[in-house]
């Protein structure tokens, strides 16, 4: 069913939010590491899976360079930054709720899980992708909100647009998303899903954001390719 990898992501916020407003306290930092280790390992486990799905290694080649070109010439990952910074400069003075609400927003919308599962859960695959994110997402809003408060709880609502509309959006592209093309761009995503992990696993971060544009470099390159 459409919309269901986003439905769920949004349900374990709001649960691991509920949670962490009432009971936070009482789980420890160790126990939250050692599940987020776990988690960091599944979510390596799902982005190898797909990246070697790919026919054409090439195409993920110069998806990865051409895509690292732009976002470093664009600094997505800087802008990123600061957009999180003035938000945040914005509502200091609004108290812990506004904080919450922006700073779990920021981190639940942006990223590689967050596109490349609203993207498989739009062409009608299961959205294994996000059902992971919903569980990563799950365990982060029980120690954000057991420090920032109920704000947290709201970051549910701009999940829901942002997701919702790739998948919505990518469920009326199916014409041009064909097998070849949604293959290689999942080997894509899948890498830097792997990149996501490595971070989680604290072993090495990746400039992600500036890498995201070669998800989204790979359907010409497919078509190029397709047509030579």
């Amino acid at each position: 069913m459409i919309m269901q990898g986003t439905a769920v992501n949004a349900a374990a916020i709001v649960a691991g939010s509920f949670l962490g407003l009432k009971a936070g306290h009482l789980i420890s930092s160790r126990v939250r590491g050692t599940v987020m280790a776990g988690l960091g390992l599944a979510v390596l486990l799902i982005g190898v899976q797909l990246a070697l799905k790919s026919r054409e290694p090439m195409i993920v080649i110069g998806s990865l360079i051409g895509g690292g070109v732009v976002g470093e010439l664009l600094r997505i990952e800087a802008r990123l930054e600061q957009l999180g910074e003035w938000i945040g400069s914005r509502f200091k003075g609004s108290g812990q709720v506004a904080e919450g609400f922006v700073t779990a927003s920021l981190l639940y919308c942006v990223g590689a899980m967050a596109i490349m599962g609203a993207l498989q859960d739009g062409l009608g695959s299961p959205p294994d992708i996000l059902y992971a994110k919903a569980a990563l997402d799950g365990i982060a809003s029980v120690a954000l909100a057991s420090t920032l408060g109920v704000g947290v709880l709201f970051s549910a609502l701009p999940l829901l647009a942002y997701q919702g509309s790739i998948t919505l959006g990518a469920s009326f592209a199916q014409q041009i998303l064909t097998p070849s093309v949604v293959q290689e761009m999942n080997a894509v995503g899948g890498l830097l899903i792997v990149a996501i992990a490595l971070d989680l696993l604290g072993m090495k971060r990746l400039p992600v954001g500036n890498l995201l544009p070669a998800v989204f470099l790979a359907p010409p390159l497919v078509m190029l390719f397709a047509s030579a």
